[in-house]
């Protein structure tokens, strides 16, 4: 028997995340019995199971706590891949941020409240933003303002305002502040007219002055202050329309994919014709029915069409992507055609998600989360070893370290592709070569199959880990 705390799941004394023999279980320890019994008794965790919108849950014998003082031991339903906010596009932390406030609202009809509005508290399973803290509900308070009020437009709304208004490439902040952007800084990086704007200008602007006047004060109390300087007390019924504000505060952002890089690479900026592409295809199907992978990462995975070759026979693939247009693109087809097995993700390879927050153990490193059974890198060597000068040997041993298989595409220097690539620099990679390839990832690889794709002179292989 083998006990493994969740390292990320620590600051709640109501109680904890562990595995047990690898299986997720969650303690309930005392300080937080009496919500969860209310979670239960109030029909607010039928309600929100039943919708998809709560990970459900069965309870589970307490001689299989991980420590003394457990009350209850619950058995979640583990979500498939844990992501991390600063991995989703604009759309899914959107979609996020409305879940919570859905959650938020059904909660206090039913005499609860979300006691922290964390995006961590937040993952993806089957296409969909799932909320995953069963401990997050406390009893509402008749006049007491919502207590999550500051962290919500921390880890929510200012992202998203910034991405939409100024840079998508400002969501990146979330990696940096792990308890979500500061509103000072987001009032100040956000264009002065949004001050002008009734939603972002009260809960953003307003909101950072407030803090800073009330420095010291429960951040809880700014929507309470920003009421009373209205004449207002936080009756429930005002605190519903707070969370309809917040609402369409979020609602009435957007942005659309559109102008980076990669986007319409497949329509556009690829040198396949339509033989390559398909010949491209029907080697990737080959392989991957060999493979027979349950878990597939697909790196540079653009909006995802190889991604969903590789998941045709029941994977779950993660589509990992650098461009923001891509992965968003990718969410939206997810979400549109009601797809379940595919994760679109942000993702530089060369600067990849590392292990974060306390003692670097709470948030995991890409690698921490792997291997997976099989690993796609279609069109990526290229740029990792001539764009980046990472030298082919490396390129081999992280991509064995994140999964048992490999399908992996040659492209040469004289393809058109690479020939982009050495128009601002100068050529000084003469071992890059087919032979040279081979070589560098015979070490981490052995090949299983290899085939040179029609119409093109790239070269498609299956490499199994050694």
């Amino acid at each position: 028997m083998t006990i493994d705390p969740v390292a990320g799941s620590f600051r709640d004394p109501a109680g904890f995340l562990y595995r047990r023999d690898g299986v997720l279980h969650r303690q309930i320890d005392a300080a937080g019995r009496a919500d969860y019994d209310l979670l239960l008794s109030s029909g607010l965790y039928a309600e929100l199971s039943g919708a998809g919108l709560l990970v459900r849950h069965e309870e589970v014998d307490p001689a299989l706590a991980a420590r003394d003082g457990a009350c209850k031991v619950i058995r979640p339903e583990p979500v498939p891949f844990v992501s991390y906010p600063y991995e989703w596009c604009f759309g899914e932390l959107r979609d996020a941020a409305l879940l919570t406030l859905a959650i938020q609202e059904r909660a206090l009809a039913r005499g609860l409240s979300l006691k922290d509005a964390s995006a961590y508290n937040v993952q993806f399973q089957d296409g969909r933003p799932v909320f995953i803290d069963t401990l997050s509900f406390e009893p509402y308070v008749e006049g007491r303002p919502w207590q999550a009020y500051r962290q919500f437009c921390q880890h929510f709304l200012a992202p998203l305002a910034l991405m939409s208004r100024r840079d998508v490439g400002l969501g990146q902040l979330l990696r940096v502040h792990v308890d979500g952007v500061p509103l000072e800084l987001a009032s100040r990086l956000l264009p002065a007219r949004t001050r002008l704007s009734p939603s972002l200008g009260l809960h953003v602007h307003l909101h950072a002055r407030s803090q800073r006047r009330h420095a010291g004060e429960g951040a809880s109390e700014a929507p309470a202050r920003l009421e009373r300087g209205r004449g207002r007390g936080m009756s429930r019924y005002k605190l519903v329309a707070w969370i309809d504000s917040l609402r369409a505060a979020v609602t009435r952002l957007d942005w659309k994919p559109g102008g980076t890089e990669w986007l319409d690479y497949y329509e556009r900026n690829n040198n396949y014709g339509e033989v390559g592409l398909q010949a491209k295809e029907r080697a990737l199907a080959a392989f991957v029915e060999r493979v027979a992978p349950a878990t597939v990462w697909d790196l540079g995975a653009n909006t995802g069409r190889f991604t969903r070759l590789a998941v045709a026979g029941g994977a779950r693939g993660v589509a990992w992507d650098i461009d923001p247009g891509c992965v968003e693109a990718n969410y939206q087809k997810v979400r549109r055609d009601g797809e379940t097995r595919v994760l679109p993700l942000l993702l530089d390879l060369t600067n990849p998600s590392p292990a974060i927050g306390w003692e670097n153990r709470e948030r995991l490193s890409l690698a921490q989360r792997g291997p997976v059974d099989l690993v796609l890198a279609l069109g990526l060597v290229h740029h990792l070893a001539i764009s980046n000068n990472v030298p082919m040997e490396r390129v081999a041993s992280f991509l064995r370290a994140l999964g048992a298989w490999l399908v992996v595409e040659w492209i040469p220097k004289d393809d058109s592709q690479v020939q982009k690539l050495l128009v601002t620099r100068a050529d000084v990679f003469p071992t890059y070569r087919q032979d040279e390839f081979e070589r560098a990832f015979a070490a981490a690889f052995a090949v299983e199959l290899s085939v040179a794709i029609s119409d093109t002179k790239r070269t498609l292989y299956l490499m199994r880990g050694r």
